[in-house]
Order: structure tokens, then sequence, then C-alpha cells
């Protein structure tokens, strides 16, 4: 780790305290901080990635009452689990293929119980080093400091720290206290998200940081650069989505019986036609959410079992 306690206040430990009181004495109450079970936090983390919180709620209850264990999911059947994240709008199906084969490994690999590391979950398909390690903060208390968009932007600016991965992480781990990393990650979060946003809300949110903070004391509220999301609407994603959705409904269907039913300018030898569509099923198929197959009448697809 480079140095870095040059761009934090002297007073680090009341910077700490602050904001943890802060914390403590009011946050916004969603139900998987409310539990330490690796499984239901994992649920949470990867419904969580470009999902609207409103939204992910409800989903995340009606998934954990459907399959409330790693054991459950595991033993679900992989199409029923792509269907409900098709159903709920959560964003790319090959999350949900992700979230049931690490369910499986769980069971298989490690006897029902979860990795408590960060290091030890990112052995899970689909859990990259974010996910590791809030899983590892929240169902454990054993991660490491977390250093998402939020965190960046609030450190940013209360601390000046530039706008570089290094210097934002070695700012972010010498700032959180020392095991304790449940409350600290998501004291910091909740700061991004609800004092700290793109436009902020300091004395409103009774922002703790505040006697401490270089953009409130300058005014100048400027934050690292995001990188801009591509749109959803008439994205490849949202056809891929269409066609999973279709398909949950149906045993199989051929090209020209799934192109009008998943965008009304479908035309089989035009632009947005058979060759356009069969780009899209590829597409699924390299990801095994679903199975095509040649036929002497023409291609027919269904969802991958």
């Amino acid at each position: 780790m480079s140095e870095s306690p040059e761009l934090l206040p002297d007073d680090a430990d009341a910077v700490r305290t602050a904001l943890v009181e802060w914390y403590e004495a009011s946050h916004r109450s969603f139900p998987w901080r409310e539990t330490t079970d690796p499984y239901e936090i994992l649920v949470s983390e990867v419904m969580s990635q470009q999902t609207q919180l409103s939204r992910v709620e409800t989903a995340w209850a009606e998934f954990l009452e459907r399959w409330p264990t790693a054991a459950d999911l595991a033993a679900a059947d992989r199409s029923e689990v792509v269907a409900f994240w098709t159903d709920h709008s959560l964003g790319y199906n090959n999350r949900a293929r992700y979230l049931h084969e690490a369910a499986g490994q769980v069971v298989d690999d490690h006897g029902g119980e979860f990795p408590e590391t960060p290091e030890g979950l990112q052995d899970l398909q689909g859990v990259g080093p974010y996910t590791a390690n809030a899983v590892a903060s929240f169902a454990f208390n054993n991660g490491d400091a977390v250093v998402d968009t939020n965190v960046k932007r609030v450190l940013y600016r209360a601390f000046d720290v530039p706008d570089d991965d290094a210097a934002f992480e070695d700012a972010a781990a010498e700032l959180m206290p020392e095991g304790r990393s449940r409350v600290w990650n998501n004291a910091i979060m909740e700061l991004g998200g609800v004092a700290c946003e793109k436009t902020p809300s300091c004395d409103e949110a009774g922002c703790p940081w505040r006697q401490w903070c270089h953009a409130y004391e300058t005014g100048d509220f400027t934050a690292p650069d995001v990188p801009t999301q591509p749109s959803f609407e008439g994205s490849r994603r949202q056809f891929r989505g269409r066609v999973v959705k279709l398909l949950g409904e149906y045993d199989e269907l051929g090209l020209d019986e799934i192109g009008p039913r998943i965008r009304v300018d479908y035309a089989p030898e035009g632009e947005y036609g058979r060759e356009w569509l069969r780009g899209l099923l590829d597409d699924l198929e390299d990801d095994e959410l679903v199975e095509v197959e040649e036929r002497e009448n023409g291609v027919v697809a269904r969802l991958q079992r």
C-alpha cells in the first residue's frame, strides 16, 4: 500500500467515530442489512447491480421465499431462476445463471458453507472482487474497505483524494477501523447514497464530515468521472431479455415466431430479421441460457434446462 495518511485529517479517529455514530443513529432500512446470512446477502448484492433498490426489495423477498437457502437454489431448475430474473427486470440474465452455479459450488465444493474471506468468495461463479468483499464484510465482518462509485465521490470531495483508483483504495483502507468492515462499509456507502450524492445534501442529511470536508469548505462539489451507462431502451440487452422471457412461456419457438413477438419492426429478410435474431440467440447460447437447434424446416430455440 502506498502512503495515504497525508490525504486524511490529523484527527482520523474523530472522523471514523463521527461517521459510525451518524450511521447507527439513523440509516435507511433494507432487509439485507438485518441479516448476516451470506446467501441472503449474496442475492441482494447480485440483484443490486444497476437495479433500483426499491425494486430489489420486492424481488429479494420473493426470491428468498421461493429458494430460501443455497441448497434450494442449487436444486432448482436453472430456467426457472432465469425466468424469475427476467420477470423482475433484474438486468443481465447471466447473473441469474451465475448465482445458480455459485449456489451449486457452495453445496458441492464447500459442504453448504460459504467461504468467509474475499479471496475465497471470489472462487464462486460470477462473484467478482467487489461482491466478494461486500459478502465478506456484511456476512462475516471480514472484508476490506469497499471502494465503489459512491465511496470514490465521498473521498474525492471530503479529503481531496486524487481521481485515481490506487489513491482511493489507499485512502479507504487507511480510514476503515480495523475489524469493523461490516458497519464501516455500510456507513460510508450510506453517506454517499443519502448525503453526498451527485447533488449533495450536506446540511439536510446532517453529513457528519462537514467540519473536515474540502468540498463543503470550498463549495466545489465536482466528482470523479463516472462512465456513462449505455441506454437500455432499444439495446441488445433489452431484446435478449425479451427473448428469454418469451421462451419461458413456450417449449420452443422458431425464428419467425420469436421475431415479431420481441420487436414490431421485425422482418425476416430485413435489418432486424433472421440474421439479427440469430445473433441474439447465439449470444444467449454462448451464455448457456438458450439452446438453438437447426432443423430441416428452420431454426428453433428453447431455454436451456
